[in-house]
C-alpha cells in the first residue's frame, strides 16, 4: 500500500519486534500536534513453537487497541488501513532485533584503519559485528578460515585499500573468506549476502574470486581515500540486504515486510537514526546508552560524526558476571553506601545468571545491582571512546609543542566538555524507582563536565520514531521531544583536582522558580529542584584550577532547563575518584546518597 502524503497521516502504528517482547505505540495528531497516546506488548513469537514474528505483532496490537478503544486488527488477521470512523491507521511502521538482530563479520587489510571503518558501518547500520578480520591480525589464514567456518553470520563486509591503492592484500582477503564457504545462520536456501566496499580497482579480481558461491554487491568504498571516510553507501547496502535475505527468510518476516509501509530497520540502526536525527536539528552534540541483559550499545553524535558500539560482554543479567569479573567487586562496592558482604554479593550475581529477568526485591539488591549498573555504563562508554577516534593513517599537522608530547594513536572525538545531551534507556535507567538514581548513575558512569542535560526514553520509543524519521521525520521529532524522552535536568560538573573541602566553583542562579547563589567546595554534590517546564540563569566561576567549559577561572554563563530531578551542581572533580579505604568511601557516598536523596 502506497504511503499517504504527510499532510494526510494522523494515525500512525509502529511496533519493535524484540528478542523477548514486541512493543506497539499508536501516535495520533492531537489538536495538531503528533502525540504517542497508547502502547501496548506481547512476547516476540519468533522462535518454535510459534516460528512466526507476526503472531507476536498481532497480540501487541490487539492489547493496543483495547486500550486506545480504536479497531487496528480486523478479522482475517489483518491490519485495518489506512484510518476511518475511528478505526484503523494510516501507515504501519517496524523495527526489529528477534533472533539476535542483525549479525555480520567485517573485513579490511588494516584492522586499524580499513577494517575499523568497515567496523563503523556495520555497528552505524544496527549490527552486532562477531568478528573483525585483518591481513595484520597475526592469525595464521587457516585459523581465519576455520574462523569464518564456525561463525553463521547474516551477512559479511570487506572493505580494504584506498581507491587506486592496494590490491593484493585486499584480494588475499577475500580468498580466506571464499574458501571458508560461510554459511548464514537461517539455513542454506538462499547464498550468503557479501558487500565488497573497498578498492574499486578490484570489484572484478573480488567477483572472479567469489564467483557464484555468495550474493555480492559492490558499493562505493569507505575509505576512498586515507583522509575520508564514506559508511553511508555500505550502511544503505547493509539495510537493503538485512530486508531482501536475512529478514526474508526469518520466520514471519515476510509477511511482516509486506504489512510495513517502511522498510523494516534493525533496532540498534533505528536508535542511532533518531538521535542522530535529533542532534542534526537542534545542532547538539549528543550521547545515548541502551542497557540490557546482555549487552550495552553506546551512542554519539559530535559535529555531526555518528558512531555506535556494542559492549557484548557488558550486560544486567546475562552478562552481570562478566561485569564483575572485567570490573572487579572492590570498584563495584565503591558505589554502595553500607556495608556489604562479598560473599553473599556472589551468590547474588549468580542467582541473577541462573534467573535473569529477576528484579531486585530489597534495597540492597537495588543498591547492588545500581552499582553495577555503574561500571557497566563506565567500561561500555570507555570502549566506545577507544572506538569513536579520529581516523588513523592520516598526516596530521603538528605546531612546535607537539615534538615534546608524544601521542599514543589517534584521539577519541567524544568531548565530554561539549556534550549536550545525554540520553539513558534500558531496564536498569529507565525503571529505576526514582529518577534521581538514573541520573546519578548517569552522572557517576559518564561524568560529563561543564553544563549538560540530562534525560532518558520514558518507553523505550528511540527505535519506533528512527523508523518513523524515514517517513514523517516531523512526526518524530515531535513525539520525540513531547513524549519520549523525560526530562531529568542539567548537570553542572567542573573538570579538574582538588583537595576536599578547598573551594571548586562558585555559582548564582536566577529564574522565575530558583535563585540561589553560593560557592561549591570540592568534594560536594548538590541538588536543586527546578521544574522540567522551567529554565534558569546560571553562572558559575570556577576556582583554582577548575574547568567549566571556558578553561580554567574563567566564568560560564548558560540558560539550563529543569527536570524531574532538577540542576545538579557537581564539584566532586574530574576524572571522578573515590577514596580507596573502604569505610572512608562508604562514607563519602554516603553523604553523595543524602544530596541527590537516592534512598531515603
Amino acid at each position: 500500500m502506497p504511503v499517504p502524503p504527510l499532510d494526510q497521516i494522523r494515525v500512525i502504528v509502529a511496533t519493535d519486534c524484540g528478542s523477548t517482547t514486541t512493543k506497539a505505540i499508536l501516535i495520533e495528531l492531537v489538536n495538531g500536534e503528533y502525540r504517542q497516546t497508547h502502547r501496548g506488548e506481547a512476547p516476540t513469537t519468533v522462535e518454535e513453537p510459534l516460528a512466526d514474528v507476526t503472531i507476536g505483532v498481532v497480540n501487541a496490537l490487539t492489547e493496543l487497541q483495547e486500550l486506545a478503544g480504536r479497531a487496528l486488527i480486523d478479522g482475517q488477521g489483518q491490519i485495518i488501513r489506512p484510518a476511518r470512523d475511528g478505526a484503523g491507521c494510516d501507515i504501519y511502521i517496524s523495527t526489529s532485533s528477534a533472533g539476535g538482530g542483525l549479525q555480520m563479520v567485517v573485513a579490511g587489510v588494516v584492522k586499524e584503519m580499513t577494517a575499523a571503518s568497515a567496523k563503523r558501518a556495520a555497528l552505524g547500520a544496527g549490527a552486532i559485528v562477531l568478528e573483525t578480520l585483518a591481513a595484520n591480525d597475526r592469525r595464521q589464514p587457516h585459523e581465519q578460515i576455520q574462523q569464518i567456518r564456525e561463525l553463521r553470520p547474516d551477512m559479511i563486509l570487506i572493505a580494504g585499500g584506498t581507491d587506486g591503492g592496494n590490491v593484493k592484500q585486499v584480494v588475499q582477503i577475500a580468498e580466506r573468506i571464499a574458501p571458508a564457504r560461510p554459511q548464514p545462520r537461517f539455513g542454506g536456501e538462499y547464498r550468503m549476502p557479501v558487500i565488497f566496499a573497498g578498492n574499486r580497482d578490484v570489484a572484478a579480481i573480488i567477483r572472479q574470486t567469489f564467483g557464484t558461491e555468495v550474493e555480492l554487491s559492490v558499493v562505493d568504498n569507505v575509505r576512498p581515500v586515507l583522509e575520508r571516510e564514506n559508511l553511508a553507501p555500505a550502511r544503505d547496502a547493509i539495510h537493503d540486504l538485512f530486508l531482501e535475505h536475512v529478514m526474508a527468510h526469518a520466520p514471519g518476516y515476510g509477511k511482516l515486510m509486506e504489512w510495513a509501509d517502511a522498510p523494516i530497520m534493525p533496532t540498534p540502526g533505528a536508535v542511532g537514526n533518531i538521535l542522530e536525527s535529533i542532534a542534526k536539528k537542534e545542532k547538539i552534540n549528543v550521547v545515548g546508552v541502551d542497557i540490557g541483559g546482555a549487552t550495552t550499545d553506546v551512542f554519539s553524535v559530535f559535529d555531526g560524526v555518528f558512531n555506535r558500539t556494542v559492549s557484548a560482554n557488558l550486560g544486567m543479567s546475562y552478562s552481570i558476571s562478566n561485569v564483575c569479573a572485567e570490573a572487579t567487586l572492590p570498584r563495584i562496592l565503591r558505589w554502595v553506601h553500607f556495608e556489604m558482604d562479598e560473599r553473599e554479593l556472589r551468590n547474588r550475581v549468580k542467582n541473577k545468571m541462573i534467573r535473569p529477568t529477576t528484579i531486585p526485591q530489597t534495597l540492597e539488591a537495588l543498591v547492588f545491582e545500581q552499582a553495577v549498573a555503574r561500571e557497566a555504563l563506565r567500561l561500555a562508554y570507555l570502549q566506545h571512546k577507544e572506538f569513536a577516534t579520529t581516523l588513523q593513517g592520516i598526516q596530521q599537522q603538528r605546531g612546535i609543542g607537539d615534538m615534546f608530547r608524544q601521542q599514543a594513536g589517534p584521539r577519541t572525538i567524544v568531548d565530554d566538555m561539549r556534550l549536550d545531551l545525554l540520553v539513558a534507556s534500558g531496564g536498569v535507567l529507565s525503571h529505576a524507582p526514582r529518577m534521581e538514581q538514573t541520573a546519578a548513575m548517569l552522572v557517576d558512569a559518564f561524568e560529563p563536565r561543564g553544563f549538560t542535560t540530562l534525560a532518558k526514553d520514558s518507553i523505550f520509543m528511540m527505535p519506533h520514531l528512527g523508523v518513523l524519521a524515514e517517513v514523517h521525520p516531523e512526526a518524530a521529532l515531535a513525539v520525540f521531544e513531547r513524549d519520549c524522552l523525560i526530562y531529568l535536568g542539567t548537570c553542572v560538573a567542573a573538570a579538574g583536582t582538588g583537595k576536599p573541602g578547598r573551594d571548586c566553583f562558585g555559582y548564582q542562579i536566577s529564574g522565575a522558580e530558583l535563585t540561589e547563589s553560593g560557592v561549591m567546595r570540592v568534594g560536594e554534590l548538590k541538588r536543586l529542584p527546578l521544574s522540567a517546564n522551567q529554565t534558569a540563569q546560571v553562572t558559575v566561576t570556577p576556582r583554582g584550577g577548575f574547568d567549566l567549559g571556558n578553561g580554567p577561572r574563567k566564568r560560564v554563563e548558560r540558560t539550563v532547563r529543569g527536570g524531574t530531578v532538577g540542576l545538579i551542581l557537581d564539584a566532586r572533580g574530574r576524572a571522578l575518584e573515590l577514596p580507596i579505604e573502604r569505610d572512608a568511601c562508604r562514607r563519602t557516598m554516603d553523604q553523595w546518597v543524602t544530596s541527590l536523596g537516592l534512598y531515603s
